[in-house]
């Protein structure tokens, strides 16, 4: 797929309604994992970016120099439409619209802010603030043009929810519609009935968070469908699993003082090996040898 089309897909899954899965990705890797598994699309996420690259906490350590980083490197491995977790997009709205063009350019299809405080923390952590909405708005403004005209989308989260309560988030979302956002993100719900009845209070597709341990309900996906949602975002689920999976490893290397390869544990040898693409680099190399 061209870059339009992969921005296309993606306003097209949204506006689908159908509860799409979106898993995140913090690395090459794991992006390259989701597409093999068959999902439509794929999240660059910041939280995880933050854990498993610089083993510390959501709570405004990354920079945009890596995030834009690790989306170029995992638009170098996978087609899929990639949105990217820009967190309050590093600064004020001058910020954003510089935030827009590097992660454009380094292949992001649509770029996600929110209207949180600096410096931000995960949506599902105590102490969040938000900014006033007309700075908010002022920053959809900047995102929209900054787009060079090949089809970025512009994501708009608030988590004024936790802060200022459903109804207060659900306006703030309407006015980052009316300001041009094409998707729409309320973090954080903590009622179910509060995640079914949002999308039938704002014209824009939306996305619903579910983080694996954190206040939002996880409803099924075909629920969510139902109530409308576009996109379901599971952010760190691959993530979770990861760090549960070297653990179980390493803790039976420690215990018994060998590991041997076995799949309930390890992933084998040459799946490694096919999952980094070594056949098709040996045969580049064959092709170009003497």
């Amino acid at each position: 797929m061209t870059v339009k089309d992969t921005r296309k897909t993606l306003l097209q899954l949204a506006r689908k309604r159908q509860a799409t899965l979106v898993p995140g990705a913090f690395n090459a890797l794991s992006a390259r994992l989701i597409e093999e598994l068959g999902f439509d699309a794929i999240y660059v996420t910041g939280a995880g970016v933050t854990n498993m690259s610089l083993g510390l906490p959501d709570q405004g350590f990354m920079g945009l120099a890596e995030i834009a980083e690790h989306t170029q490197r995992i638009r170098d491995v996978v087609r899929l439409p990639l949105i990217v977790d820009a967190d309050t997009g590093f600064g004020n709205a001058v910020n954003v619209y510089h935030t827009v063009r590097r992660l454009e350019r380094a292949g992001a299809d649509c770029v996600q802010l929110e209207d949180q405080t600096s410096p931000k923390r995960c949506g599902h952590f105590s102490g969040k603030d938000v900014v006033d909405t007309a700075e908010m708005v002022g920053k959809i403004h900047a995102a929209v043009d900054a787009r060079e005209g090949s089809g970025l989308l512009v994501m708009a989260r608030t988590d004024a929810a936790a802060v200022h309560g459903f109804d207060a988030a659900v306006e703030r979302a309407a006015r980052y519609a009316e300001a041009g956002a094409d998707i729409l993100f309320v973090e954080a719900l903590t009622e179910a009935g509060q995640v079914r009845a949002l999308p039938g209070l704002l014209d824009r597709p939306l996305l619903m968070n579910l983080v694996l341990g954190g206040r939002t309900p996880v409803l099924p996906q075909a629920e969510l469908a139902a109530a409308g949602y576009g996109l379901v975002l599971y952010a760190n689920a691959a993530l979770q699993a990861a760090v549960a999976g070297m653990t179980r490893a390493l803790g039976q290397l420690k215990a018994t003082g060998a590991l041997s390869e076995d799949p309930a544990l390890v992933a084998p040898f040459a799946e490694r090996q096919r999952l980094v693409s070594k056949p098709a680099w040996d045969a580049l190399e064959q092709r170009y040898a003497d």
